[in-house]
């Protein structure tokens, strides 16, 4: 690797990382002035660098790299600037440094690619301040649609429309499309597990991302009565019903990865804290979420199966209501196979034999896969799990990435698409 890679790196990092909320961790809020500011650092940088900067009408970056066939699919590489809510330094950031310290790696050695390289900036990745999946993305592919932009964000109340009008973006351009055309996509992300960590490893090559069904508002109504007076025959606990579920969904969970199914369950969100509960009190009521993950539609649709089986026999059971609100979903996506083994070749040809992993979490990676594009992801070896302010990756690994990257690239041009 050059060391160009490596000041690029450091020098973004420090400028991107001063840009947040107070802590702990990191915030920035989707389609919010911190996000902005982030991405306008991005710009600056990739102006220097004489890369061509655009943006569309959802706000996304593009910094373009020339290549030899400006008529060929270009290559985009990128991630995201927005994080959760305390979130940590690299959960989108290092993606994005990345394909930058990637595009003043080429230019510092004269280097034309065969075709163009487009840093790719995305917006609001991060689901949590609005109820849909892959915002920027999607809307860059012209897959947004109106609904999507009445959602409204988790701590303004506003809709996504009228925050991406105040950051000087255009919902109604983004509804006439057409998007951008079928090209290809690679992203870095850091590891949102601790499978590279335990194993020693920098890096690894994903070759799919699960998709995710949720219910983010969920509500069990049960019966308020007095703790020592109400006999256990005649409850309607709501924090006991939400205990038979949960162990009930463990064991299906438990159930399909024994039987070879790809799956993880999640209840993220419990609040038995409202006003009226008290410590004397059986509580009636109780807000949650369930997320469930996988790879594999179909294992999505059962466990939703069982979930609403589990919850209707918990009802007879205990005399509850449950109501699970909307559902939210982003799909499974499968990486190009032949982007995947472009990278794990041009690793091969560095010493390193990179493992190929599924990814548990949604990334841009996914959005632009599924609107037919050839998208593969290199994941980054992170302590500490991500989404949270103690995330922690050495900046060597994701140098090195960057280095593979730039070796797999005359591989990834020359591979058609109809191949991949």
């Amino acid at each position: 690797m050059t060391s160009t890679i490596r000041d690029t790196i450091d020098r973004l990092f420090d400028r991107i990382g001063a840009l947040s909320e107070a802590g702990p961790g990191y915030t920035r809020p989707s389609y919010g002035a911190l996000e902005s500011r982030a991405h306008a650092v991005v710009a600056d940088h990739a102006a220097t660098l004489g890369l061509t900067v655009t943006r569309d009408a959802a706000l996304n970056l593009f910094a373009r790299l020339p290549g030899a066939d400006r008529d060929a699919p270009p290559l985009h590489v990128g991630s995201h600037l927005d994080t959760v809510a305390n979130g940590g330094a690299y959960d989108g950031v290092a993606g994005v440094v990345g394909a930058v310290a990637l595009a003043a790696d080429l230019v510092a050695r004269g280097v034309r690619l065969p075709c163009d390289l487009v840093v790719t900036v995305t917006r609001a990745e991060e689901s949590v301040w609005f109820p849909v999946s892959y915002v920027g993305s999607r809307a860059a592919l012209g897959r947004l649609g109106a609904d999507d932009l009445r959602a409204r964000r988790s701590d303004s109340g506003r809709t996504l429309a009228e925050h991406l009008r105040e950051e000087g973006g255009d919902p109604d351009a983004i509804l006439r499309g057409p998007g951008l055309a079928p090209a290809r996509f690679v992203e870095m992300h850091i590891e949102q597990g601790p499978v590279l960590d335990a194993a020693g490893e920098a890096f690894a090559v994903v070759d799919a991302v699960r998709g995710g069904l949720r219910y983010r508002d969920a509500r069990i109504q049960g019966v308020w009565a007095h703790s020592g007076g109400a006999p256990r025959e005649l409850r309607s606990d709501a924090v006991f019903g939400l205990a038979d579920l949960v162990t009930a969904m463990d064991r299906g969970w438990a159930r399909s990865l024994a039987e070879g199914g790809d799956l993880a369950v999640t209840f993220g969100r419990v609040d038995a804290a409202t006003p009226e509960h008290a410590f004397a009190k059986v509580p009636g009521r109780l807000d949650f979420c369930v997320d469930l993950r996988s790879v594999d539609d179909g294992v999505l649709e059962s466990t939703d199966a069982l979930l609403r089986a589990e919850i209707a026999a918990i009802e007879r059971a205990r005399g509850l209501r449950f109501d699970l609100g909307p559902q939210s979903r982003s799909r499974p996506a499968r990486m190009s196979p032949a982007l995947v083994a472009a990278l794990v070749g041009a690793a091969r040809e560095r010493g390193v034999s990179p493992r190929i992993l599924a990814s548990g979490g949604g990334h841009d990676a996914a959005a632009f896969a599924l609107a037919g594009w050839d998208a593969a992801m290199i994941f980054l070896r992170n302590q500490n799990g991500s989404h949270n302010p103690d995330e922690a990756m050495d900046l060597g690994d994701l140098a090195e990435a960057v280095a593979v990257l730039a070796a797999a690239i005359p591989g990834i041009a020359a591979t058609p698409r109809s191949a991949a």
